[in-house]
């Protein structure tokens, strides 16, 4: 009996290990061939060079003996310079290095929207691991030319001043310059924060960053609920030079994928002046030449294969688009630098954003004469070109203006009006940073000072003023903000009745007239659109109250 047994257990097994073979015989032969292993030879910080891998190509990934990653980037002959992804600690000269056959490459897809991750793909919020599924290579080719389609839809920012007057379009490549700590991460914070209901996806990536600075970032993009709806690729200031340089191209194959799809994206290079220094820096250990401050000679090459791959697919392709938000830092405002350059003469214009304006509160501190938008305006919201017209041209003359303003105290009646004209229109421009303005609002705002509704509303009282008309617009003007946010044109009974409660909101806030004939029409004003728009009242009663003077030279007539 006991014989017998064994025997079934032992013919039981041998069918299972037969049917074991034969389906991994069926699903393919077994690939045998020769492996080329390597060995570590010099290193240096962010750089090893190896030798034994005479097959190794270019910019393909090696593996490290205990578990360390590099990038092949110099190949010699006898050697190859490779660019380590990970941390040189236990890497030790004469450990083995192994090829992977591949390039580099990043997982891609809808499960990466509210993650935070590395260039490699490795999860850095503690969230489950993204191994498996569809990945793309860092480095791809950018859509040919006959693929591409002009830029035809506008991406609102949320900034009255960059909608207005740079506006930028979905499949736009815009540079965002200025020296440090002056606002230009906020701006692009602003633009992913005010996609909510616009369907275009966000890819924020943080080059050289410090690593407190990233985790406000994120918390930021969580507490506005944007982080839902983006991915956030992290390489910080204290990881290895070559993964800051291999992060933003990561983070354009994550957002190209959408692009490809017939999604909108919206990719974020924050910022490309590190990712800069971080490829002299590896250049320099490499030993390659080096030119003007000390960039290697393609320094220009690595920027314009990147932002390249941002454009407007054509409705062949799936009409998707990829919108790069590139941000450059200056050096003492000094814009003619090499890599500000550079990425000016890369990109379809520039948004500068001045200390001055900064140092002087004005925010954001975008300066309206050295910023431009080359391509944008042909995606902009037909009501904005029946309002705005000359006002960018208006708007850097009245700067000049005011600039003359200090040297003369006798001005003539019309330039004292246009100065005043000018002010509230820089008002209208104010924004803090967590205020953003949807579409409607904007057209309101920009109609009223341009049309000089608030001329006779006091400068300290503007603000009180916009906010009040917008107050409108949720109110008895809610329908007029519909029509305007459907079909983004300015009808001319919608501009009339925006123009009726313009003027309701300034009779509130306008100075009172020492006659009594004028003060009691002032109180009749106020009293009627009181009457008309409670909430409108609530919020002058909250104001200050109406100063009996007016503060300075005023006019209320359009000049």
């Amino acid at each position: 009996m006991d014989e017998g047994r064994r025997r079934d257990e032992l013919s039981s097994m041998l069918d299972r290990v037969f049917s074991t073979a034969s389906k991994a015989l069926e699903e393919g032969p077994p690939s045998i061939g020769p492996e080329e292993i390597g060995r570590v030879g010099e290193i240096s910080k962010g750089v090893t060079r190896v030798s034994g891998l005479p097959g190794l190509g270019c910019e393909e990934l090696v593996f490290f003996e205990g578990g360390g990653l590099g990038l092949a980037f110099d190949l010699h002959p006898d050697e190859a310079a490779i660019v380590l992804l990970t941390k040189a600690e236990g890497l030790r000269s004469g450990m083995a290095v192994r090829r992977s056959g591949r390039k580099i490459d990043v997982p891609v897809g809808d499960r990466l929207l509210g993650r935070v991750i590395d260039p490699l793909g490795r999860p850095l919020d503690g969230g489950v691991s993204l191994e498996g599924g569809e990945r793309l290579p860092i480095e791809r080719e950018a859509p040919p030319i006959m693929a591409r389609a002009s830029v035809s839809a506008p991406l609102q920012t949320g900034i009255v001043a960059v909608d207005a007057l740079i506006p930028v379009g979905r499949g736009q490549r815009e540079l965002i310059i200025g020296d440090r700590q002056i606002g230009k991460t906020a701006i692009a914070l602003s633009a992913i924060e005010n996609q909510g209901d616009s369907g275009v996806l966000c890819v924020y990536c943080s080059i050289g960053q410090q690593s407190t600075a990233t985790a406000k970032v994120v918390a930021e993009l969580a507490a506005t609920g944007a982080l839902a709806r983006s991915v956030v690729v992290v390489a910080s200031g204290d990881e290895p030079p070559g993964l800051n340089f291999i992060a933003p191209y990561a983070a354009a194959s994550i957002a190209e994928w959408f692009m490809e799809r017939g999604r909108d994206s919206l990719v974020v290079f924050d910022d490309l002046s590190r990712h800069a220094r971080s490829y002299r820096e590896l250049s320099l250990l490499m030993r390659r030449p080096p030119a003007r401050e000390a960039y290697p000679g393609d320094i220009f090459y690595i920027h314009s294969r990147l932002l390249e791959r941002a454009t407007h697919l054509s409705p062949e392709r799936g009409g998707g688009s990829m919108t790069a938000l590139p941000i450059v830092e200056t050096e003492a405002q000094n814009i003619a630098a090499y890599i500000p350059t550079n990425l000016v003469s890369i990109t379809d214009g520039q948004i500068y954003l001045a200390p001055k304006l900064f140092q002087e509160g004005r925010l954001p501190a975008i300066d309206i004469g050295l910023s431009v938008s080359r391509v944008g305006g042909k995606a902009q919201v037909a009501a904005y070109a029946e309002i705005v017209g000359d006002l960018r041209i208006a708007y850097s003359q009245f700067e000049e203006l005011e600039m003359f303003e200090r040297f003369s105290s006798r001005l003539d009646a019309a330039t004292r009006a246009s100065l005043e004209r000018g002010k509230r229109i820089r008002e209208a421009l104010r924004q803090d940073r967590a205020d953003l303005v949807d579409l409607p609002a904007q057209i309101a705002l920009l109609l009223a000072v341009t049309e000089g509704v608030f001329d006779a509303v006091p400068v300290g009282e503007m603000k009180i003023a916009l906010e009040a008309l917008r107050v409108e617009l949720r109110g008895s003007l809610s329908e007029v903000a519909s029509s305007i946010a459907s079909s983004g044109k300015l009808e001319k009974e919608a501009r009339e009745r925006i123009l009726e409660g313009a003027r309701r909101v300034a009779a509130l806030r306008s100075p009172v007239a020492a006659t009594p004939a004028l003060a009691a029409a002032s109180a009749a004003a106020a009293a009627s659109a009181a009457a008309a728009t409670p909430a409108l009242a609530a919020a002058a009663a909250a104001a200050d109250a109406v100063p009996a003077k007016v503060p300075g030279p005023w006019n209320p007539l359009k000049p």
